[in-house]
């Protein structure tokens, strides 16, 4: 047989099958990028899946080695566009570390109320796009009218919605405007009211619970096996969070909790998701009030053209899709050596190869989306 001829792979009712290999991307709306997977079928069942990725990749690990610390911020926060902030705060961590730095400590807690408001802001997407994914309108309407209410606060903070270049190295750009920690907690306030009707809607839905329990069941030691980590290596019950396990900023003064689902399915991973919202609106109403009861800089002042002392650093935070890792080399210039980053999303979607072997296709949507990933995370 030659290589262009199918393959036979069994019989049914006196008539033979054949493989099918189908491709899934690279544009279609329920990969949330740019991500093609070729999937070899058997039927309707997935016999194997080979995610392949690099069509939005941008060489961002090269562009820092062109752009000065200020710059490679912009950068920063645009792979995961839905963790800006997050990544942001990992680069400059690791830059301050670098340069022994101490950031005032006003600055510290409002990067941790802003680094778990930025944690809502991602859940909520995926927990509107998630079930939109799988036939559900409705809870992605609840979820962007939540997240309406934080993006307004975070657009008074920093000037932007999306891309907001707050982060600097040595704190933030600038304070936040008087009272805005007052207008924070009402907000989280709401979000927290508001979330309520989505729990309602989603938790003992039984169309939801019937697409997604028991289905792309991962089990703790494959997801350690593949780095998996964040809401999904949670989702099977793998207790890892660097909040609480190698603090960063003041997290080691907070009790962080840790949601845990033993499930490993997909019904697990959305459910992790849909509490950690509640846990990191808690967090960062903590941080709000310790950050109001300090007067103080938020920054420290820096030359205006910085250049940390030569050596190399890695700095790890815990990114609202799980680990994100900075590593960072200085040869004392203005722009790094070399700046390499280890995603979260890139570890996450290994994981697709054993999810997807075995499962029929009308899962198979259900199974990717419950990788909760952003495709230029994965590509950089």
């Amino acid at each position: 047989m030659s290589a262009e001829e199918e393959l036979v792979v069994g019989v049914g009712s006196g008539t033979e099958t054949t493989d099918m290999v189908l491709n899934i991307g690279p544009q279609h709306p329920s990969t949330h990028g740019v991500l093609r997977l070729r999937l070899r079928l058997d039927g309707e069942r997935v016999t194997e899946c080979e995610p392949i990725i690099g069509y939005m990749h941008r060489g961002a690990e090269k562009l820092y080695e062109v752009r000065d610390y200020r710059q490679i911020m912009l950068l920063a926060n645009r792979h995961d566009w839905l963790s800006a902030f997050s990544s942001e705060l990992g680069v400059a961590l690791a830059a301050e570390r670098l340069a022994e730095i101490e950031v005032p400590e006003r600055a510290v807690w409002l990067r941790m109320a802003l680094a778990e408001m930025n944690r809502v802001l991602n859940h909520l997407m995926f927990l509107g796009s998630y079930p939109l994914e799988i036939g559900a309108i409705t809870p992605m309407f609840y979820a962007f009218t939540e997240r309406e209410v934080l993006q307004a606060v975070f657009e008074e903070a920093s000037g932007g919605r999306i891309h907001y270049m707050y982060n600097c190295v040595g704190g933030l750009k600038q304070d936040v405007p008087s009272g805005w920690e007052d207008r924070a907690r009402t907000a989280l306030d709401d979000v927290e009211h508001g979330m309520k009707r989505m729990d309602k809607m989603v938790r003992h839905n039984e169309i939801f619970a019937a697409r997604t329990k028991g289905v792309g069941v991962l089990d703790k030691d494959t997801a350690a096996a593949y780095g998996v980590s964040g809401p999904v290596a949670r989702g099977s019950g793998l207790d890892f969070d660097l909040r609480r396990d190698e603090p960063y900023l003041a997290y080691g003064e907070l009790d962080v909790p840790v949601v845990l689902h033993e499930g490993g399915d997909c019904y697990a991973r959305f459910m992790c998701l849909l509490d950690q919202v509640q846990t990191s609106i808690g967090l960062a109403r903590t941080c709000l009030d310790r950050a109001a009861a300090i007067d103080g800089p938020v920054n420290v002042r820096l030359p205006k053209i910085f250049k940390p002392k030569a050596g190399a650093t890695y700095v790890w935070t815990e990114n609202p899709l799980g680990v994100n890792g900075y590593y960072l080399v200085s040869q004392g210039d203005k722009t790094p050596y070399r700046l390499k980053l280890r995603s979260a999303s890139y570890s996450n979607v290994q994981a697709l190869t054993r999810l997807m072997t075995g499962c029929l296709i009308p899962d198979m949507i259900a199974i990717l989306g419950s990788m909760f990933f952003v495709v230029g995370d994965i590509d950089k």
